[in-house]
């Protein structure tokens, strides 16, 4: 079958041939099911994400705008007694896993004919579009809420984006980008369906990585949940393929300030549920109002995992207590940490078990944000 865009909410099919970020009725979209890839189709001359090129939607005919991007390393490490796999997502070219999804989406978009693109981002996403765009010679602008970190502006501003700051909050910011979105494509890493298959590749890496074995559990910092979507997509195609035997947990981690997709899941509901909305270190996931709720909170559900949130405090003791071991992650990715602990503690997660936990951006993005918890002044 013809990949084609998919409508969740109302089961509408659209052509993939035709630019497009959301359904006519205004929806998120998602792709046709695909039907994943055997441990043969690997392409290992590819040191990439591209090594799973026949996973992907798209034909021979779409070049990739690529900087080797995947091939993260995975390394074990023992935390409070607790075996973890730490996936080193920050090890891609613009420090961050969404260079995965930007990778794939603006190699698609770029197959369409779209030249010029809009982003709203906190900081990560932005970056990676503004990187991903001035390889593949499109035009960038990227939406940042105000208070982003000088780090991440300085580096998007370097790759040639125009970069807007927005007053107000992260969810102020995704507002005025729709609003935008009229004038110039909107190739939002949270609303644009090909970025989802672009983070599926890190379940095909971790795949590989484990020696064509799914792991036991997988621990996520979630803000809109494009890392928990594209997990779930890409083991939900190895499961279709045979490669798995079964889906691992996933498990959303998100700081206790702003945690809709946690409240919404304790509560056992589909839809928002109120929340306290309060500033958070972790601002990677400061998402108040997260467009894909129903879609995350069902991966979650489906793969009998779960959602955590996690303290300013026990993000910050998660953020040293991995410096002391010589893994420098920005606040956001530490949440991570904080939840395996709180998940092994409950008996959710046993020490032994095979838990990879999601480190996605490095420490040197927020720079300012961590020396000002150590007391220092730059």
């Amino acid at each position: 079958m013809t990949p084609a865009y998919l409508d969740p909410r109302t089961g509408r099919l659209f052509p993939l041939a035709t630019p497009r970020w959301r359904s006519d009725d205004g929806n998120p979209l998602l792709l046709t099911p695909l039907p994943g890839i055997s441990r043969m189709e690997i392409d290992r001359d590819v040191r990439s994400l591209w090594r799973y090129r026949r996973a992907l939607p798209f034909g021979p005919e779409v070049a990739p705008i690529t900087m080797g991007e995947g091939c993260t390393p995975l390394i074990e490490r023992r935390l409070d007694g607790v075996r973890a796999l730490l996936k080193l997502e920050w090890f891609a070219p613009t420090g961050s896993f969404k260079d995965r999804g930007a990778s794939v989406m603006l190699s698609g978009l770029r197959a369409q004919g779209v030249t010029a693109v809009l982003e709203d981002s906190s900081g990560n996403g932005g970056a990676a579009i503004a990187a991903y765009a001035a390889a593949g010679g499109m035009r960038a602008k990227i939406l940042v809420p105000a208070a982003t970190s000088p780090a991440k502006i300085v580096q998007m501003k370097a790759h040639g984006a125009e970069i807007e700051r927005v007053p107000g909050s992260r969810q102020d910011c995704a507002e005025a980008a729709l609003r935008q979105a009229e004038r110039v494509f909107y190739a939002s890493h949270n609303w644009h369906p090909f970025f989802l298959h672009g983070t599926k590749t890190l379940a095909y890496e971790l795949w590989e990585d484990l020696g064509f074995r799914a792991p036991d559990n997988v621990i996520i910092p979630c803000g809109a949940g494009s890392n928990v979507l594209g997990c779930e997509i890409g083991f939900g195609e190895l499961l279709r393929a045979g490669a798995i035997a079964r889906i691992p947990r996933l498990f959303a981690v998100q700081p206790a300030n702003v945690a809709p997709i946690v409240a919404a899941f304790l509560a056992g509901r589909d839809e928002p549920v109120p929340c306290e909305i309060g500033p958070t270190i972790a601002e990677g996931t400061a998402i108040a109002q997260p467009i894909r709720l129903h879609e995350v909170l069902g991966a979650l559900r489906a793969s009998e995992g779960g959602a955590v949130a996690v303290t300013e405090a026990e993000i910050e003791a998660a953020l040293f207590a991995l410096a002391r071991i010589g893994i420098y992650v920005e606040p956001t990715c530490a949440s991570a940490a904080a939840a395996l602990a709180k998940l092994h503690a409950s008996g959710t997660i046993g020490a032994e078990e095979t838990t990879v936990l999601v480190l996605t951006g490095t420490g040197l993005k927020a720079t300012p944000r961590i020396a000002e918890l150590m007391g220092m002044t730059l």
